[in-house]
């Protein structure tokens, strides 16, 4: 394959995108508006305008599909992480930042907030799969990156990266209950009782 081919993807290779991308951005206004278990797949091809047959070209059924937005995503968080938390050069900052960006992005996005809230089982069944890992494997190096520049004190990385990662997505699902959604505040709380632990002295 030449460098031209792979740079400039064929029209099948750019129609194949498109409704990949199609099926998704449906997907997620399904979920938001029906929750995931109300949802089906037909709820979801009649918000595009494609055959009902081309959703199996891209995805086996919802489950797929609700996995392959909660993959998307998890990309675009971990983007916006990448460029906070490694160039923080407090404590407080690297803390504050992790939480801000995490229950920003939610609550940005009304679909988002109705697809967090609807669909709350659905995500946590998913903590602990490749769709979501890489958030947590990103936070754990950060980590061990921030306390090998001095910036955390020493401590039990596992322990830390996992508290950080339950309270960021349990007080998240609090938050996308409450009107209005106040992510300053669910910031403000779950910041401060990490830094309460990292920083309280030792007994």
């Amino acid at each position: 394959m030449t460098t031209a081919q792979i740079s400039n993807p064929t029209k099948r290779e750019r129609n194949k995108a498109s409704n990949r991308a199609a099926l998704l951005v449906a997907a997620k206004a399904v979920f938001a508006e029906m929750g995931y278990g109300a949802a089906s797949v037909r709820d979801i091809i009649r918000r595009t305008d494609l055959a009902a047959g081309t959703f199996y070209n891209y995805f086996t059924d919802k489950q797929a599909i609700f996995r392959a937005v909660i993959e998307e995503l998890t990309l675009e968080l971990r983007n916006r992480h990448s460029s906070g938390r490694r160039t923080a050069t407090t404590i407080e900052a690297f803390v504050y930042g992790t939480f801000k960006s995490y229950f920003g992005f939610i609550a940005e996005d009304p679909d988002l907030v109705a697809f967090s809230r609807l669909s709350a089982g659905a995500i946590r069944t998913l903590l602990d799969q490749p769709e979501i890992t890489p958030l947590f494997d990103d936070l754990r190096n950060d980590l061990s990156d921030a306390i090998a520049r001095g910036l955390l004190p020493p401590t039990d990385v596992e322990y830390l990266a996992s508290a950080m990662a339950g309270i960021a997505f349990e007080v998240s699902m609090v938050m996308v209950t409450r009107d209005p959604v106040d992510p300053d505040a669910a910031t403000d709380f779950a910041a401060r009782l990490v830094l309460g632990g990292l920083l309280a002295p030792k007994a």
